[in-house]
């Protein structure tokens, strides 16, 4: 498929795409023309990839865990620097799941609010 195609499938720019290909992070086959041609998997290697930097994770530590993911295998310091991202995305899920109780705490407190006839007022 082509990058515009691969743009369509996954939502991302085709800046972005091209920003992945610089990075080493994503790699397309290119014909007599110079037109980028990306294979099936390249969509959810995109995927993973938005994933890991929603995760907060560098393109840097990307491209070292890309072929982990590929081959299943990885060398103790990539091991360790994943067991470090795991611990802060878990951190990241724990802090969202907080953030989750104090929203339904303030909507249950407005509904009772509302239902009582008494407004709910912003500090």
């Amino acid at each position: 498929m082509r990058i515009g195609e691969l743009s369509t499938k996954t939502g991302v720019s085709v800046r972005a795409l091209r920003y992945y290909e610089e990075q080493g992070l994503l790699a397309a086959e290119r014909s007599e023309s110079g037109q980028r041609h990306y294979g099936d998997k390249a969509v959810d290697r995109v995927r993973l990839i938005q994933q890991l930097y929603a995760a907060g994770i560098s393109s840097a530590s990307i491209r070292e865990m890309l072929p982990c993911v590929v081959t299943g295998v990885a060398s103790p310091q990539v091991l360790a620097k994943l067991r470090g991202h795991r611990s802060s995305v878990v951190k990241q899920i724990e802090d969202l799941q907080d953030t989750l109780r104090q929203l339904d705490s303030v909507l249950a407190g407005a509904v009772k609010s509302h239902e009582s006839g008494v407004p709910c007022a912003p500090d």
